[in-house]
């Protein structure tokens, strides 16, 4: 009976798993990657952002990073999307929570991408080795590009080490 039990289990789990639809690079035609011509040519075609031009893309000063802004219409309350070296490595959509909630989207995503790879109160997470997709609260979409994201993270780390060794000289001073 246990050994029944258990199989029945494990082959439900795994069904499950085969179910689930690898994650995707983005959102509808958008997909991490593109450029930002790319980019900018289906947002002007979308109706589902308010797109308006050329004031809705900005250069960050500190970086040689692009940023597109956009108001939504419908679903969307505001949207972002973030540029690396020409290629777009971060899609942040906002959603209007008056017309959509949290836990209808949480059930979407885990029906099509199975369990999240990271859960707490506040954040759902699907992972691959290729993007990282999360939901949170209030309501917001995330994608985010691996390995630019690691990329980010690696350089982070040396600037900590950096500053801490410079923090750690400077007591040393006294």
């Amino acid at each position: 009976m246990k050994k029944t039990l258990c199989f029945s289990l494990l082959l439900v789990c795994f069904s499950y798993f085969l179910l689930a639809q690898d994650l995707p690079m983005g959102y509808k035609e958008i997909q991490l990657g593109q450029t930002v011509e790319e980019v900018r040519e289906i947002l002007e075609k979308d109706s589902s952002f308010g797109f308006r031009g050329e004031r809705d893309v900005s250069l960050l000063p500190t970086e040689e990073r692009v940023l597109i802004e956009t108001s939504g219409s419908s679903f969307f309350d505001r949207c972002w999307f973030q540029f690396y070296e020409g290629k777009l490595y971060s899609i942040i959509l906002n959603i209007n929570t008056e017309r959509m909630d949290y836990f209808s989207m949480f059930k979407t995503f885990t029906q099509k991408y199975g369990g999240p790879t990271f859960l707490n109160p506040n954040k759902s997470e699907w992972k691959n080795e290729n993007v990282i997709l999360s939901l949170e609260k209030p309501l917001t979409v995330k994608y985010l590009d691996v390995q630019v994201f690691n990329t980010f993270q690696e350089n982070s780390e040396k600037a900590t080490s950096t500053e801490d060794y410079l923090r750690q000289k400077f007591l040393e001073s006294f």
